[in-house]
């Protein structure tokens, strides 16, 4: 007895100094052996009950392993727990006034308190609650189980277990009674497969070995980031920049920097931009000197200095103004304006068709001549369709012959440059469509000049 009281006395002591690791899906398994002492009730005051119990008036203990247990670690702090005890009962009521045997199958519900309080880093306390049969000499009967206990661990694998508890049955075969041991615990069925220290059910990274720090994750570059959440996993960098580094210190990552050796800003993805047009040096045939993207970074030049861009200006050579296109405004002669009106009323085309009716050639020929007389004068070609037939159809058929007049003046000679072409359809009709005398109207083309003042 005062063997068993040194022991509890020395297992108090050592919870103090040991450190824990509860039982958890990383090691389910546990298995335990040791001793056991049965206690019977004498008194149904509980505080009598407890002093008896302390004050080891009737213990039953053998001195050898005399109970095995075996747990499984369910979930959520939740163990189940089977166990075998096997005891010689001398002590009843009085010192020796008994001599039976005494066995007991049990299985019991465990929780871990440190689930509500926190891991305590030294202790791990648990209750439980559960059934089982015992036997007593002759008599056996099915019991409640309850009671408390404690684990505390030598090291990862090995520790010692304290429990105790009460069994009350119902039929009144077995004596109620506390049962208190006091064992060797062995935790093992924790898998690592990477071999790198910390459990698969806890590796974020279980197949690829790593660092505790990263729940088992490696950090392949050693920048104090692991590889998953590393934008650059085998070159070392930043943090700011997502693992990766920045050569130029320009706040924009290497891999992302389009000149990773040079300063810039992140809006030009890390070039630099020294004239601030927008073009990026790199691309900018002008760096020291603003200009356009669509002038690669080079200002326009104006070469007849009207102020008209070249781009813009119709007249590169010639300066004019703005209104003209850059072209100097030119003034056609009424009489050759008027009479080149009327031969326009002259260009006739066959029926649904873009070519023309016998004899048109020659008025077209005249007013060649008109735009020959006068040089400076630009032209808008204008083709119009009665209803007849469907909208689309007559916009396309008119546009064909605006362009058929204009393409006849170029082969006489008339500048390109200096013509237009439009389409009308049946958009802009000058009389009625209802009548063959309206509609014959509508059926025109137009030539108009477009510079003069």
């Amino acid at each position: 007895m005062k063997r068993l009281k040194l022991a509890v006395i020395a297992l108090f002591t050592l919870v103090t100094v040991s450190n824990v690791n509860a039982q958890d899906e990383n090691n389910p398994w546990v298995v335990g052996f040791g001793m056991n002492n049965v206690d019977f009730y004498n008194t149904s005051d509980f505080s009598e009950q407890i002093k008896d119990l302390l004050g080891n008036r009737d213990w039953n203990v053998l001195p050898s392993i005399s109970r095995i247990s075996a747990d499984k670690y369910l979930n959520k702090g939740f163990s189940l727990q089977l166990a075998g005890s096997i005891n010689k009962i001398e002590t009843v009521v009085a010192e020796n006034d008994s001599d039976f045997l005494y066995w007991a199958v049990d299985a019991i519900v465990k929780y871990d308190v440190n689930n509500l309080v926190g891991e305590t880093g030294w202790f791990d306390p648990y209750v439980y609650l559960g059934g089982g049969y015992t036997a007593v000499d002759s008599s056996g009967e099915g019991m409640i189980n309850a009671g408390f206990g404690f684990n505390t661990w030598f090291n990862d694998n090995l520790g010692l277990n304290f429990q105790t508890g009460t069994k009350k049955g119902f039929a009144d075969e077995v004596r109620a009674h506390y049962q208190t041991t006091l064992g060797l615990v062995i935790k093992f069925g924790g898998k690592d497969t990477d071999g790198d220290g910390v459990y698969d059910k806890e590796d974020a990274c279980p197949e690829v070995a790593g660092l505790k720090e990263f729940n088992g994750c490696p950090d392949a570059d050693g920048d104090g980031i692991k590889d998953s959440d590393d934008a650059c996993p085998n070159t070392a960098g930043l943090a700011a920049m997502n693992g990766c580094p920045d050569s130029d210190g320009d706040g924009v990552a290497d891999k992302d920097d389009m000149c990773p050796n040079e300063k810039g800003t992140k809006a030009n993805k890390g070039c630099p931009d020294s004239d601030g047009d927008g073009v990026v040096d790199k691309n900018d045939k002008c760096p020291n000197v603003a200009g356009p993207v669509s002038n690669s970074g080079c200002p326009w030049p104006d070469t007849d200095g009207d102020g008209v861009l070249d781009k813009d200006d119709k007249c590169v050579n010639e300066a004019g103004p703005a209104s003209n296109n850059g072209c100097p405004e030119s003034v056609i002669n009424e009489d050759d304006e008027a009479v080149m009106g009327e031969y326009a009323k002259a260009i006739l085309f066959n029926t649904g068709k873009a070519s023309f009716k016998p004899g048109v050639t020659d008025k077209l020929n005249d007013i060649v001549e008109v735009m020959n007389n006068n040089p400076k004068a630009t032209f808008v070609i204008e083709g119009h369709t009665d209803s007849s037939g469907s909208a689309p159809l007559n916009l396309r058929l008119s546009e064909k012959r605006a362009i058929a007049v204009r393409d006849y003046l170029v082969k006489q000679g008339v500048n390109t440059t200096r013509l237009e072409a439009i389409g009308y359809g049946e958009g802009e009709p000058v009389a009625t469509n209802k009548t063959r005398e309206g509609r014959a109207q509508n059926r025109r083309v137009v030539v108009k000049v477009t510079n003069k003042k």
